[in-house]
C-alpha cells in the first residue's frame, strides 16, 4: 500500500536474537540530541495479555536504545483504553532504569479504545511545561508516538491535526487489527515516514529496530546544502534554519531579516499591523477606512439596523466550535456601528428549547455586546430550529425587548447559524418572518442542510445563504455577510432616519420644490411662444 510501511513475516527470518539483544547488538544508542518523546500505548481489551508483553519488550528494548537525560532525551509514558493514564510523564525519571521499572509495573486497563482522547491528552498535559516537556522557545522536537492495535471509538482527525499544529510530530503505528484510514489521519506528513503497519505483535520487535533509525539523529546541517543565512539546526525531519535573536525566519526558510516590529511593540492596530523600515502603520480590511486616530477602522454608520442572531446550541456543534461560534459572532459586531441611536443587537440560542441571551435595547456598545457574547453558556441538547424562528418572530423584534417602532422604518434582520438539520418544522416561521418584514440571513456549518438554509433565508438565496464546510474555516464568510448586513453596503443602502419636520428637510424639500417651479415656468413658457407662432401662420394664411 502507497505511503505505508508493511512488515512481512519474511523479515522475522532475519531476526532470531532477542529484542533486547538485538538493540544492544546494533552499536552505540541513538543520541537524537534534545528530545521530548512521548509514547501513547493501547492497552485495549483487545490487546490480549500475551500481545502487551511484547508491547512492553518492544518499549523497553527502544528505552535502552535512547541517550536518556534531563538534556538529552526526555521520555513520557500513557496507555489509554476508555480512558487515559499517565505511566510517567516527560520529568519524572532521568534515568533509563528508573523507566524500565516503571514500563515493566505497567498493567493494562483492558476497555475501549479512546484513541482521540489519548491525543489530547498528550496535547494538553503530557507536552506541558508542568509534566517537564521543555519551553517552546527552546525549540525541542516534541514527538509522539501511538501504538494501537485497532479502530478507535472516537474521533481522532481532528485532535491530531490540532495535535500537529502545536508543533507535535506524530508517528502512528498500527498493529494487526489497527484501522489505516485513522493511522493516516493521525499521522505527521509525509505520510510514508509516520504510518507503520505492523501485521502482528511478534513482528513489532523487528519494526522497533526500524523506528530507532528513524529517531536516531543525522547530522543534516554538516552535508552543507542547507543554505541557511543564519544557523542550521539538524532535526528529526532534517535541516532546519534559525535566525538569530532579533530576526526572524522568512518564507524561503533559509533567509532571515530584522524581526517585524508589529511583533515586538504594542501596536494598538485594530485589523492588521504592517511595518515599514523602522516604523509601521495599520491597515484596515476591504471596504473600511482608517479612522483619524491611526489604528482603529471605521463600521457601518449610514442607516441603522435592529439585528438578532439566533446561534445553534446544540450538542452537534460541541463545546470547542461553540467558543469558535461566539468569536465569530464577535467578528461580526466588529464591523457594526453599535449604539442606540444605530445598530442594535440581540442573541437567541437555541436547542431543545430557546433562551434569550440578551435583547435588542439592552446593550449600548460594541464592547458591552462582544463581552455577554463570550459569557453565553453552551446548551447542547436538540435542534429546534423552527421553535427559534417563531420566538423570534413572536417575541425578539418586540418593542418590548428593544426593537424600534416600525413607523421609524428601521430594517429588522435575522441571522441564523446552525451546523444540522432541524429536529422541527421550520416552513411556517420562515415563511412568517418574511411576512412580518424580517430580512433573514441562513449561515451553515458542517451538515447543515442547504434546502432548510433556503428555505429560512431572504431572496435571492445567493445573497442570503452561506455556509463552511467546517468551524475553523469559517471566518471567510464575513466579507460575505459584511456586504449584506452593514447598512452603508446592503439591506439599507442610503437608507436615513430622519424626521421630515427637521430643519434640514424642510430647507431641502423647500429647494427641490423651488427647483420645480422653475423648470415647469420654463416649460410654460416655451409652449406660449409656440402657440403664438401658431396663431401668426394662421393668420397669413387667411
Amino acid at each position: 500500500m502507497r505511503g505505508l510501511l508493511c512488515w512481512s513475516l519474511s523479515v522475522l527470518l532475519l531476526f532470531l536474537q532477542p529484542w533486547e539483544t538485538q538493540l544492544q547488538s546494533t552499536g552505540p544508542r541513538c543520541d537524537t540530541g534534545p528530545l521530548d518523546l512521548v509514547f501513547v500505548i493501547d492497552s485495549s481489551r483487545s490487546v490480549r495479555p500475551f500481545e502487551f508483553e511484547t508491547m512492553r519488550q518492544f518499549l523497553v528494548g527502544l528505552l535502552r536504545s535512547l541517550d536518556v537525560g534531563p538534556n538529552a532525551t526526555r521520555v513520557g509514558v500513557i496507555q489509554y483504553s476508555s480512558q487515559v493514564q499517565s505511566v510517567f510523564p516527560l520529568g519524572a525519571f532521568s534515568r533509563r532504569e528508573d523507566m524500565e521499572r516503571a514500563v515493566r509495573a505497567l498493567v493494562p486497563l483492558a476497555q475501549g479504545t479512546m484513541t482521540g482522547l489519548a491525543i489530547q491528552y498528550a496535547m494538553n498535559v503530557a507536552f506541558s511545561e508542568a509534566e517537564g516537556a521543555r519551553p517552546r522557545e527552546e525549540r525541542v522536537p516534541r514527538v509522539l508516538v501511538i501504538v494501537t492495535d485497532g479502530r478507535p471509538q472516537d474521533r481522532v482527525a481532528e485532535v491530531a491535526a490540532q495535535a500537529r499544529a502545536r508543533g507535535i510530530e506524530i508517528y502512528a503505528v498500527g498493529v494487526q487489527r489497527a484501522d489505516v484510514g485513522s493511522l493516516r489521519a493521525m499521522a505527521s506528513p509525509p505520510l510514508d515516514q509516520h504510518v507503520f503497519l505492523v501485521e502482528s505483535f511478534d513482528l513489532i520487535q523487528e519494526f522497533g529496530l526500524q523506528f530507532q533509525g528513524w529517531l536516531c539523529a543525522i547530522d543534516y546541517c554538516s552535508f552543507g546544502n542547507h543554505s541557511c543565512q543564519h544557523e542550521c539546526v539538524s532535526t528529526l525531519l532534517g535541516p532546519q534554519c534559525h535566525c538569530r535573536e532579533g530576526h526572524d525566519l522568512l518564507p524561503d526558510g533559509r533567509s532571515c531579516q530584522v524581526r517585524d516590529l508589529c511583533n515586538g511593540v504594542d501596536h494598538g492596530c485594530e485589523f492588521q499591523c504592517v511595518s515599514e523600515g523602522l516604523s509601521y502603520r495599520c491597515l484596515c480590511p476591504e471596504g473600511r477606512q482608517l479612522r483619524a486616530d491611526g489604528k482603529s477602522c471605521d463600521r457601518c454608520r449610514e442607516g441603522h439596523v435592529d439585528l438578532v442572531l439566533l446561534v445553534d446550541g446544540s450538542k452537534s456543534v460541541r463545546p470547542q466550535n461553540f467558543e469558535l461560534v461566539k468569536r465569530f459572532v464577535n467578528q461580526i459586531v466588529d464591523f457594526l456601528d453599535v449604539s442606540p441611536e444605530g445598530t442594535r443587537i440581540g442573541l437567541v440560542q437555541f436547542s431543545s428549547r430557546v433562551r434569550t441571551e440578551f435583547p435588542l435595547g439592552r446593550y449600548g456598545t460594541a464592547a458591552e455586546v462582544k463581552q455577554a457574547v463570550l459569557a453565553v453558556e453552551y446548551m447542547e441538547r436538540g435542534t429546534m430550529t423552527g421553535l427559534a424562528l417563531r420566538h423570534m418572530v413572536e417575541h425578539s423584534f418586540s418593542e418590548a425587548q428593544g426593537a424600534r417602532p416600525r413607523d421609524l422604518n428601521v430594517p429588522r434582520v435575522g441571522l441564523v447559524f446552525t451546523d444540522g438539520r432541524s429536529q422541527d418544522d421550520i416552513s411556517l416561521w420562515a415563511a412568517r418572518a418574511k411576512e412580518e418584514g424580517i430580512v433573514m440571513y441562513a449561515v451553515g456549518v458542517g451538515k447543515a442542510v442547504e434546502e432548510e438554509l433556503r428555505q429560512i433565508a431572504s431572496e435571492p438565496a445567493e445573497l442570503h445563504v452561506s455556509y463552511s464546510p467546517d468551524f475553523s474555516t469559517m471566518t471567510h464568510l464575513l466579507e460575505n455577510l459584511k456586504g449584506s448586513i452593514c447598512p452603508e453596503e446592503g439591506i439599507s443602502a442610503g437608507t436615513e432616519l430622519r424626521s421630515p419636520c427637521e430643519c434640514e428637510s424642510l430647507v431641502e424639500f423647500q429647494g427641490r420644490t423651488l427647483e420645480a417651479l422653475e423648470s415647469l415656468t420654463q416649460n410654460l413658457a416655451q409652449l406660449t411662444e409656440r402657440l403664438e407662432d401658431l396663431e401668426n401662420q394662421l393668420a397669413n394664411h387667411k
